[in-house]
């Protein structure tokens, strides 16, 4: 402790100190200035990636203005973390290395600790790689009917580690983004309804799609469903010869999430148009024997038999 107190210490302390600043303070206060000058270069190259993909992306899709700058503001800041840490830890690096702070145990013991997380975590790190392309590619959004997995629902909410789906039943489905294997969209950009309707054999298939398409017009100009439908009803044509009916396949064009209000109206107003002009409507037919199964024939060679013998007796 008393050699602290020499003269002989404070005077080689403060050459090293001068020493250091003159030899290694500039290098530090340049590193620092590019640190900063890094971090603003990427929040400005990232902000200005975000404007051109939100004009790229109003341009090429009918998605609100406010839906995708939602969803960039999710994907970019997702990069803007990742570039600042990236740029964090290579300042840290060479500023240890600038004060003479051997970084080689370090990186390797970051390299163990990594490596072991990565194992515990990996399924972790797959669900937020495949939501971030689940964002990225915008293949399903919040609000939209899908299908994830077999199992049909309302999209209630997207995050990078999951998606929450709710169905007819009001049952709540969470699927994690890197297990999800097949996603149907039923209501991106437009969706649509599609009849299989069966008449008899024997109408006229021509009368039948007229009043087909006679229904969906006047369901077109109800002021109630107008606004729902899109194009006029594609017709197209007869699709198969049933057991008991010949099938017409037809469909009409909706907005998202629409088909199902249509398609019940539709079909309500198709049955009052066939019952008005007497289109039949087949249905399974099944014929129920109560005991004894009886032959025709045998019944009506009994009957002849019966006649002669009362012709006979006359």
């Amino acid at each position: 402790m008393e050699k602290i107190f020499t003269n002989d210490f404070w005077i080689v302390l403060s050459e090293n100190l001068v020493n250091w600043i003159v030899s290694q303070l500039p290098a530090i206060i340049i590193l620092v200035i590019l640190l900063l000058i890094a971090l603003r270069a990427a929040s400005f190259m990232i902000n200005k990636t975000k404007k051109l993909l939100i004009k790229r992306m109003v341009n090429q899709t009918d998605e609100p203005n406010l839906e995708v700058e939602k969803r960039l503001n999710t994907l970019m800041g997702i990069v803007r973390k990742g570039v600042s840490i990236l740029i964090w830890v290579i300042f840290v690096m060479i500023f240890l290395k600038k004060i003479n702070i051997d970084i080689a145990p370090i990186l390797a013991g970051a390299g163990i600790i990594g490596l072991a997380i990565g194992f515990g975590a990996q399924e972790l790190v797959r669900d937020f790689i495949t939501g971030f392309f689940i964002l990225l590619e915008n293949q399903i959004r919040t609000g939209d009917v899908a299908i994830i997995n077999g199992t049909g629902g309302l999209v209630e909410k997207i995050e990078l580690r999951t998606i929450t789906l709710r169905d007819l039943s009001g049952v709540v489905h969470i699927f994690q983004n890197g297990k999800i294997n097949s996603v149907s969209n039923m209501t991106k950009g437009w969706s649509a309804m599609v009849f299989d309707i069966g008449v008899a054999y024997k109408e006229d298939l021509n009368k039948v799609m007229k009043i087909m398409k006679d229904v969906s017009e006047d369901l077109r100009a109800d002021s109630n469903f107008k606004s729902m439908i899109l194009e006029p009803m594609e017709i197209f044509g007869l699709d198969s010869f049933g057991d008991s009916a010949l099938v017409i396949k037809g469909r009409i064009k909706t907005k998202p999430i629409q088909q199902w209000n249509v398609g019940r109206e539709y079909r309500k107003r198709l049955k009052e148009a066939f019952d008005e002009h007497r289109i039949e409507i087949p249905f399974p037919h099944r014929t129920i024997y109560w005991g004894e199964e009886i032959d025709p024939l045998k019944l009506t060679i009994e009957k002849a038999e019966a006649d002669a013998k009362a012709k006979s007796a006359e």
